[in-house]
């Protein structure tokens, strides 16, 4: 599979700008991680790092899930892979665990959170509230910040990925 990436227009209004820009931070996570082993997927960066490019998909899954079902739509879904005895349970794998897996558990919390998205306007506000802080969040913030972790992410999968293979790029 080859992933495509676009770059949003420049001249979009500003929900398709946001959108494109997710969507191309989405793309790139996806990119980093193509052509890579499921023995590569699981190296990690450097000790005592756990970071690794599948632990980070997982990790995305658990973002997209948290802020668009959780928040956003006021849904009861439970954390996929971390726990209360395990607060990083997405870096942590056991033998089953299969990039496979993983890549299809993100690409399914995208689609609901496209879902999800499409039911609001930018100004509302969630019909749910942050577990941490309480506050409710209107869908542009939610944009926003969904674009900030997807780009530190991929700072970090384009280190791993230079790691693992000497790849480098945007």
């Amino acid at each position: 599979m080859t992933t495509e990436r676009h770059e949003p227009s420049t001249t979009a209004d500003e929900r398709t700008m946001l959108e494109g820009w997710l969507e191309y931070h989405r793309q790139t996570l996806a990119w980093k991680c193509e052509g890579l082993t499921e023995d590569q997927l699981r190296t990690p960066s450097a000790e005592p790092s756990e970071l690794t490019l599948m632990g980070l998909v997982r990790h995305m899954t658990e973002v997209e899930r948290g802020w668009f079902r959780r928040v956003m739509a006021a849904e009861d879904a439970g954390p996929v892979y971390y726990s209360d005895a395990d607060p990083d349970g997405e870096f942590h794998f056991s033998p089953g665990d299969t990039w496979e897996q993983a890549y299809a558990c993100w690409q399914a919390e995208i689609d609901k959170a496209r879902q999800h998205a499409a039911r609001f306007g930018l100004d509302d506000l969630s019909e749910g509230a942050h577990a941490r802080t309480g506050k409710r969040y209107n869908l542009r913030w939610i944009y926003t910040h969904m674009i900030e972790e997807y780009a530190r992410h991929n700072g970090h999968a384009d280190l791993l990925r230079e790691r693992i293979d000497g790849a480098t790029g945007e």
